[in-house]
């Protein structure tokens, strides 16, 4: 994976917040405008997956499944410090904290504010963002803290193995939890749809880009498919605020009030994975990019999840939208906040 010497980030991502907030404004204002477009979209769906807003994941997921390189799997043994942080927090305490709060808030703080069964599909949409770690942006993240290339890779590839086996079961242990009742089927096909998947096609194109293992094909290919991709992002913000639109605008409070939670475990996450790896002495390199990737989350698979399960209108897809809006700005604050103290880590293992 290549560095760009220049800029870690393009226009895009550079001013990704600022698109999100304009593509947030248009979604809503033409949902309120035009309901019946967004009406018509909805309808296109097929086993409980909106077949429109799969193709914008795919074109999300796609080119940075491209990015994942299996053979760097032999250099795990070589930093165990890193990934053990990844899987730990990724997988035995980010999903547990997210439902933890959840509930803490939207049974008991918020509970005079919010009638019990929307409430629990908020609480459902935060549990999916919660066991859906990052595998897209973490790329974009990594790059933007100068982490190790590599390493990412491997934590990345590794992520995305776990998920394929434990996506579904954790997610169907926390919603049981909450009483709502979990369609098991749909829950495995958007595993398959939105994991398995493309991350077959990102392997196949890899292998046939880099057949002769010149890595600049791949690093080309990417850079030409990346603005894609965030294209897909922004027209998929669109589309979900203006299935939301209603709502919004009906109750703008529940945005705040879904964002409380979500801002607390964003960073508290990431504080958890960055002191354990001050303290355990791992490079900043490897450090960073592991906390980064602990806080980011797979909502594109989140809000593919939600919609399947509950529905385009329901409140576990408004939360997991309101993910996607506290994620960007979130995300560049812990960047920053790394980059200042780089020095405090060793530069080497």
């Amino acid at each position: 994976m290549s560095q760009e010497t220049s800029s870690p980030m393009g226009l895009f991502e550079r001013y990704l917040s600022l698109w999100v907030a304009l593509c947030i404004a248009a979604g809503v204002g033409l949902g309120a405008v035009f309901p019946w477009i967004f009406q018509t979209i909805a309808s296109f769906e097929y086993a409980s997956v909106n077949l429109v807003v799969a193709v914008l994941i795919w074109v999300m997921i796609y080119p940075m499944m491209v990015n994942v390189d299996f053979a760097s799997l032999k250099d795990v043994g070589k930093k165990p410090k890193g990934l053990c942080i990844t899987i730990v927090v990724n997988w035995l305490i980010k999903p547990f904290t997210m439902a933890a709060l959840g509930i803490l808030f939207f049974e008991h703080v918020f509970a005079g504010l919010v009638d019990p069964q929307t409430a629990k599909e908020y609480i459902a949409g935060m549990i999916l963002l919660g066991v859906a770690p990052c595998t897209a942006m973490v790329f974009v993240w990594s790059q933007m803290v100068r982490g190790d290339a590599n390493y990412t890779l491997v934590q990345v590839s590794i992520n995305d193995i776990i998920m394929v086996f434990a996506f579904a079961p954790i997610a169907a242990l926390l919603l049981g939890v909450t009483d709502i009742i979990v369609p098991w089927q749909t829950l495995l096909l958007s595993v398959i749809l939105y994991v398995v998947i493309p991350l077959i096609a990102g392997y196949f194109t890899r292998k046939a880009l880099d057949g002769t293992g010149n890595h600049e094909r791949i690093a080309e290919f990417t850079g030409k498919v990346k603005p894609f991709s965030v294209m897909g992002l922004l027209a998929t913000v669109v589309l979900l605020f203006g299935f939301q639109a209603q709502t919004i605008l009906e109750k703008p409070m529940v945005i705040v009030l879904i964002a409380v939670p979500l801002l607390i475990q964003s960073y508290g996450i990431f504080f958890i994975a960055y002191a354990w790896g001050y303290l355990w002495r791992v490079p900043f390199t490897t450090a960073a990019p592991a906390a980064l990737i602990g806080t980011s989350n797979f909502f594109e698979l989140a809000v593919a999840v939600a919609i399947s399960l509950f529905g385009l209108n329901s409140g576990a897809a408004l939360a997991t939208v309101v993910g996607v809006l506290v994620e960007v700005p979130v995300m560049l604050s812990l960047v920053a906040f790394a980059n200042r103290t780089r020095s405090h880590f060793p530069a080497t293992a």
